[in-house]
């Protein structure tokens, strides 16, 4: 681990080691000692050893010493905490909450192996462990939206980039891993008229279960196949434009505890129910059920994906026209086919940016080949399509240059200068606010010089 501290972008594995090390959690109890004070909260010896043990059998090391690492992450963290709760633009929510416990605790899981190895090694039932993940879930959040307010405003400008790029050292000039851009057509199989009635069959029968007095939440775990059924089907606060939009009209019309009749969406059918509304966002809780598609129906669908690859190939259409006239996906058939990288916006993807199963074929492609048919599933609703892909453009790794990776350098920049920001407001901080740090803690090489006074 590099000395220096990250301070825009903490690894995902700091926050398990910071939840592990929350008082509760203590496997063993530390005989405890406030070691910081940093306005009215308190940093404990406790929380200090906890993480540095966890980070330890990790293998994470240090050049520097980790447990003034550690400490000073944790009072940068009271900084930002304490400052998001005087706040009143910051508001961390219940259902936040407990979407981010449910994704600590599958990192628990994968961490340790299983549910019930993560209590043997809490010595403590799952509803308990969540139930003390619950302030240091809350700090994390409010932490994490108070960085975010500091830097939003944060910009750069062409002539910036390009007056950075020039003082950067050979060194310092990121290396731009293997880059591919391509075009696809997707085709989506059909779904027979009797498949589709049985679905909705089968969700009306569980709505009349439901108002017969079966718990929603009860058949959404054992029939809903959505990624919300382990929690009964809630998905939380959303908005409008957060849903799809066959979903939102009905959701948004639903009163409390009723449930919809069957509705069609992007992701199948599903019936709903209204669990609560706060201003523009609703709460609701839905079991969805996807229609199985046949053999028969791949079949045909990879026939004719193939057989429009062949006359491609001809020359008797187009890669663009094709896509025009046939693609399933919305989102590149106007574009020639062209797929968009959507953390960059450009149409320039790395390995590791790619779809799985597009990755597969791509890396073995020439330039300007025509794949075979593959069967994959669509990014937004995982509805499974037969896709074929074009590879346009191969870029190898190189050094960055600003006629071909603007973007990246541009983001490379922003991200120093957040950063930059970052540092001044904790600087600031630190001289507004009651800080006091144990004596043991005095010899520490601190990033930031002002936390002893």
């Amino acid at each position: 681990m590099k000395r220096e501290i990250r301070i825009i972008k903490t690894a995902s594995i700091f926050f398990l080691a910071l939840l592990l090390a929350t008082p509760g959690f203590a496997q063993d109890k530390v005989i405890d000692q406030i070691v910081a004070v940093v306005g009215g909260n308190t940093i404990l010896k406790s929380e200090i050893e906890r993480m540095n043990i966890d980070q330890l059998a990790q293998g994470i090391t240090s050049e520097g010493d980790m447990k003034c690492e550690i400490l000073e992450q944790f009072l940068i963290d009271k900084l930002l905490v304490a400052e998001a709760e005087h706040d009143t633009l910051i508001n961390v929510t219940a259902s936040q909450v407990n979407q981010r416990m449910d994704q600590q605790m599958q990192m628990y899981i994968s961490y340790i192996g299983s549910e019930k190895a993560v209590e043997e090694y809490f010595k403590k039932p799952i509803v308990t462990i969540k139930a003390e993940m619950q302030e240091g879930i809350r700090n994390q959040l409010l932490s994490q939206q108070m960085k975010q307010k500091i830097v939003e405003d944060v910009k750069v400008t062409p002539a910036e980039v390009r007056h950075h790029f020039k003082e950067l050292s050979e060194d310092e000039i990121p290396t731009v891993p293997t880059q591919y851009e391509y075009a696809q057509i997707t085709l989506q199989p059909k779904v027979t008229l009797e498949e589709k009635n049985r679905v909705k069959a089968r969700l009306r029968e569980l709505k009349k279960r439901i108002e017969d007095g079966a718990s929603f939440a009860t058949m959404a775990v054992l029939y809903s196949e959505g990624p919300s059924a382990k929690d009964g089907g809630v998905i939380g606060y959303l908005g409008r434009g957060q849903l799809d939009p066959a979903y939102a009209a009905v959701a948004y019309n639903l009163k409390p505890g009723k449930v919809s009749n069957v509705v069609k969406s992007a992701f199948g059918y599903h019936i709903i129910q209204l669990v609560d509304k706060k201003g523009e966002k609703v709460n609701t809780r839905h079991i969805l059920i996807k229609p199985k598609i046949s053999v028969e129906a791949k079949e045909e669908a990879y026939n004719r994906l193939d057989s429009l690859a062949n006359l491609i190939r001809k020359d008797e259409i187009t890669f663009e026209q094709a896509a025009m006239m046939f693609s399933y996906d919305k989102n590149t058939r106007n574009n020639g086919g062209i797929a968009i990288n959507p953390k960059t916006m450009s149409s320039k993807f790395s390995i590791e940016e790619l779809d799985g199963d597009v990755s597969k074929i791509l890396t073995s492609m020439n330039v300007n080949e025509i794949s075979k048919p593959f069967e994959t599933k669509t990014i937004e609703n995982q509805q499974t399509v037969f896709k074929i892909v074009k590879l346009l453009k191969k870029i190898d790794a190189h050094k960055a240059n600003l006629q071909n990776d603007y973007q990246k350098l541009a983001d490379m920049y922003l991200a120093k200068k957040k950063e930059q920001v970052l540092q001044d407001w904790i600087s600031k901080r630190q001289s507004d606010t009651y800080i006091r740090i144990d004596p043991t803690y005095a010899n520490c090489n601190f990033k930031f010089k002002h936390w002893i006074k």
